[in-house]
C-alpha cells in the first residue's frame, strides 16, 4: 500500500463509497502481515516508494507463493517483483498470479499492474560482457519495475572500447549509469569519466581465478579514480537497480 493507495482508500470513505468498517478491515493488516515464517511489510511502499521485493533464494515455492498472495489480497496497486527465482518458484507464483512474468536470465519474476512511471530521467544499464548480462538485467528489469524508464547497452568492456564510444549520446543522455562489470572490473571508471551522472557500479563474479569470484572487481571499483563512481555488492544487480530508481526519483 503506497501513498496513492491510502489516499483513495480516505477518499472513498469521505464519499460514502466504503465504509468505516471495511477501511479499517482493509487497514487491519497495516503495516505488515504475519504469516508465522514471514512479516509482509506492506508500510514499505508507503515509507520508501515501492514495495518489498521478495528474494526467493531460500526459500521454498510454498513460501513465496504465501508472500504474493499476501501482497495481492492487500488491494494494492503497486508492481511486484520476485528476484533470484527458478521455473519451479515463477510456475508456483504462475497459478496465483496469472499476469506473472518469468525472465529466466536474471531470475525474476514481475507482475505488473501498475505502468506509470516515477523517474524523472533515463537509468541506462551497461554491460562489460556478455557473460554479465544476468546480473545487468537484475539491474534493468528493477529499475523498470520500480516504474522507470530504464535501457540497457551490452557488450562494451574495455577490451574494444570504440564499441562504448558508440553509445556516447545515449550516455550523454542517462539521469543514473547502473554499470556492471567482472574480470578486472575497469569499466565503470571509463564510464563515469564521460559522464556527468552518478554511475553504480555492479561488479559481477564473472572472470578466472585469480578474479576470486568478483573481488577483484569489487575492489577495483571501490579504488575507481572517478569520483562519480558508488559500488554495490558482487552481482547485486537488484540493488544497483533500486539505487538508481531512488536517484532517478529525487
Amino acid at each position: 500500500m503506497d501513498e496513492r493507495d491510502v489516499r483513495n482508500l480516505l477518499e472513498a470513505v469521505r464519499r460514502g463509497k466504503l465504509t468505516a468498517d471495511a477501511a479499517v478491515e482493509r487497514l487491519r493488516q497495516f503495516p505488515y502481515e504475519d504469516l508465522g515464517f514471514a512479516k509482509i511489510d506492506h508500510h514499505r511502499a508507503l515509507r520508501q516508494g515501492f514495495p518489498e521485493v521478495v528474494f526467493a533464494k531460500g526459500k521454498t515455492p510454498r513460501q513465496v507463493v504465501g508472500i504474493v498472495r499476501g501482497m495481492l489480497r492487500a488491494k494494492a496497486s503497486h508492481n511486484i517483483l520476485i528476484t533470484r527465482a527458478d521455473a519451479k518458484t515463477s510456475s508456483a507464483v504462475k497459478k496465483i498470479a496469472r499476469a506473472a512474468k518469468f525472465h529466466p536470465l536474471s531470475g525474476t519474476v514481475t507482475i505488473e499492474r501498475d505502468r506509470t512511471v516515477h523517474g524523472k530521467g533515463l537509468i541506462l544499464v551497461v554491460s562489460a560482457g556478455t557473460s554479465d548480462i544476468p546480473v545487468a538485467e537484475e539491474a534493468l528489469i528493477t529499475a523498470r519495475t520500480m516504474g522507470n524508464h530504464a535501457e540497457a547497452v551490452y557488450d562494451v568492456g574495455v577490451a574494444g572500447l570504440h564499441r562504448l564510444l558508440e553509445h556516447r549520446q545515449m550516455l550523454g543522455r542517462a539521469r543514473v549509469i547502473v554499470c556492471v562489470a567482472g574480470m578486472e572490473g575497469a569499466l565503470p571508471s571509463v564510464v563515469a569519466g564521460m559522464v556527468a551522472a552518478p554511475v553504480i557500479a555492479v561488479p559481477t563474479s564473472t572472470g578466472y581465478g585469480s578474479s576470486f569470484g568478483g573481488l577483484t572487481a569489487l575492489l577495483a571499483m571501490l579504488n575507481s579514480c572517478a569520483s562519480n563512481v558508488s559500488v554495490v555488492n558482487i552481482d547485486n544487480g537488484f540493488g544497483a537497480g533500486c539505487v538508481a530508481s531512488v536517484i532517478n526519483r529525487l
